[in-house]
């Protein structure tokens, strides 16, 4: 059935005309906190493979492979709940117990990188990433940890969410380490030191709006000096042990921590140190282990995100074993349900859409000639992953399952493959970049553009209709995912891109009066956003500025693409773009979004990103007076 359109309306409210007669009826499962676009697809890639894999467990269907075959055993694991209620948190004691038993720093410091490789907590994080001034080879990047609360922001004095969440979190913990074991009086200490450990973390780490800026990651600290950073943990000893050599730098993405981490790590500190590894071991953990525990640590999420029920039992063992093994899921799905035909279509069609991005490059008005070349270069080096990679990640053949019969349990083949993706890890300090290996699974709704590697990724599941589709126009396709391409093209080119040359490498490759200008244009788009009410709240135009001008520029180029198709059709072109951003959200998830995501929400991104483009207003006769005009000099322009 057709959407139904109301066109007397797309003069005052794009979104609401295409979308309004959708979003009266649209309803959002219990176990959900969206629906709509992005989400209505994973739903129906999920019932797919839900009913492929019921297959797979009964014997209908074959393993294709060695990998596949473990993803069996592991998801035959997961189902058994009547097995997971039995072992009850058994699984989970081994490694309380080893928090339990820590008396001193010392103690934790004689095992860190042992600690670090099984996956326990720690009070900082360590990481290996391509190094960001020389893309060719992957470095160590150290940073603090996550905090209990969606964002350091919500620590400040009076936040009123913090004091609406806290208390559900508090609640939560305090069941779940009932369930764990622990005594009531017991637990009340060690949430109340765990949270109290956590607010100190909170002023020394980054915020949402700090880490969106990618040129203050960059802060290189050599090993004496993050090593000094505390006299408690031998952060040398475990560096060097896990790196299996000495690394010259370290790449500190929140320096600010590592200045406090002596302050923070004190003899008066250690108890509440100990409660916040406890806190953290069985929030993290105890998904894992009986449906009632499952359910449970679902709490707090789902306050935060407004869903009205935890996941039933059969939806979150499925979660578990795809989230697993993710890539191999995604080798499946891909294979089976794109296939090399429809790979090759959409990589062509990525081709084209660079070419009308050079082609932009090279009249564009306001860049010399020398950062032109430059930033031409940078696409030409471009590389385009599509549908699914052309083999599983080499991982995935080490994961290999433990089942009941053999003592296993859902948490300790977590653990064992938690350790073994670890180790793999660490093991690329210092080796060469590999540029073809996938981040995503190709069974997820998504695409991205990754700076360090200048690549861009597109996979499989996002590949259809509103979307992309043989049966749409090419008007309605380049308005879906041509778009899409472009945004994040565009992030080549947006104000964190633009500091990484064609390599990927940290570098500044502009002239200082184009870096300048630039600067200037993405501020304009700061402004366009900045303040904008949504959902009782304001938009926060610094923290989502990249990908704002990664819409513009994903649009704007989308849209000179569909002109030069044969069969142009501008009104079908901006309809489907509306489309594709149409979403019902929780009150506590648009809510949540706005403190901590890098994008605009939906219904922004679609109504006011055409109102940069002059063939809109043309295309619908939008005049002056009408709510969805914008004067030709406030239309931000950047690509």
């Amino acid at each position: 059935m057709a959407d139904k359109i109301d066109h007397s309306l797309i003069k005052t409210d794009l979104y609401d005309a295409v979308n309004g007669e959708w979003l009266k009826t649209a309803t959002i499962p219990g176990d959900h906190s969206t629906t709509g676009g992005f989400t209505d697809l994973s739903d129906g890639i999920e019932k797919t493979l839900m009913a492929d894999f019921k297959d797979l467990l009964a014997g209908k269907l074959k393993p294709e492979n060695d990998e596949m075959n473990e993803f069996k055993q592991f998801y035959e694991l997961v189902s058994d709940f009547d097995k997971r209620d039995k072992d009850g948190s058994a699984p989970l004691k081994p490694y309380l117990d080893r928090i339990e038993a820590l008396n001193s720093y010392q103690d934790l410091s004689d095992q860190l990188a042992d600690w670090i490789l099984t996956g326990l907590p720690t009070p900082f994080s360590l990481d290996i990433d391509s190094d960001m001034k020389d893309s060719t080879k992957y470095a160590l990047f150290a940073s603090g940890p996550r905090l209990f609360l969606p964002d350091k922001t919500y620590y400040e004095k009076d936040n009123q969410a913090a004091k609406q969440l806290l208390p559900v979190l508090e609640k939560m913990m305090a069941q779940l380490f009932k369930l764990a074991g622990y005594k009531e009086a017991e637990t009340q200490s060690i949430i109340e030191k765990a949270t109290a450990f956590d607010k100190l973390i909170a002023p020394h780490v980054k915020s949402a709006e700090e880490s969106a800026d990618y040129s203050k990651m960059y802060n290189p600290r050599s090993l004496d000096q993050i090593a000094d950073s505390t006299d408690k943990l031998d952060l040398r000893t475990a560096i060097t042990s896990l790196l299996h050599g000495t690394p010259e730098k370290i790449i500190t993405t929140e320096p600010d921590y590592f200045d406090a981490l002596g302050d923070l790590l004190t003899d008066d500190h250690f108890q509440m140190m100990k409660s916040w590894l406890l806190f953290k071991t069985v929030m993290g953990l105890s998904s894992y282990l009986t449906d009632e525990q499952r359910q449970t640590s679902t709490i707090y999420g789902r306050a935060m995100s407004g869903r009205k029920e935890a996941r039933s039992q059969e939806k979150s063992a499925y979660d578990l074993a795809t989230g697993t093994f993710d890539q191999v899921v995604g080798d499946y799905y891909g294979r089976k349900y794109f296939g090399e035909t429809a790979k090759q279509d959409v990589h062509d069609m990525v081709v084209k859409m660079i070419n009308v991005y050079k082609k932009r490059l090279a009249n564009n008005t306001w860049l010399g000639k020398a950062t032109r070349e430059k930033a031409i270069l940078k696409l030409d080096k471009l590389g385009i992953q599509v549908g699914y990679p052309d083999k599983i990640d080499p991982l995935y053949s080490k994961f290999k399952v433990t089942p009941a019969s053999n003592g296993g349990s859902v948490l300790s083949n977590l653990m064992t493959f938690t350790r073994i993706r670890n180790e793999d890890d660490f093991s690329r300090w210092n080796q060469p970049v590999d540029r073809t290996r996938w981040e995503m699974s190709a069974s997820t709704v998504n695409a991205y553009f990754h700076p360090f590697y200048n690549i861009i990724v597109f996979p499989a599941a996002i590949l259809q209709a509103p979307f992309y589709s043989l049966k749409q126009s090419s008007s309605e396709n380049f308005g879906g995912i041509g778009a899409v391409i472009a945004h994040e093209i565009s992030h080549a080119f947006d104000n964190n891109g633009s500091l990484f040359d064609e390599n990927g490498s940290l570098n500044n490759w502009w002239t200082e009066a184009d870096n300048q200008h630039f600067h200037e244009l993405a501020e304009n788009m700061v402004k366009e956003f900045d303040g904008l009410p949504y959902a009782g709240q304001k938009v926060n135009g610094k923290l989502t500025v990249s990908e704002n001008i990664a819409d513009a520029g994903g649009l704007s180029c989308a849209l000179e693409a569909a002109k030069g198709e044969p069969d142009v059709d501008l009104n079908a072109f901006f309809l489907n773009w509306a489309k594709i951003w149409r979403q019902k959200a929780t009150p506590e998830r648009e809510k949540l979004l706005l403190s901590i995501d890098v994008h605009a929400p939906a219904k922004l991104r679609a109504n006011v990103q055409v109102q940069n483009l002059d063939d809109f207003f043309s295309t619908f006769d939008i005049q002056p007076g009408d709510k969805m005009y914008m004067a030709p000099e406030n239309r931000v322009k950047i690509w």
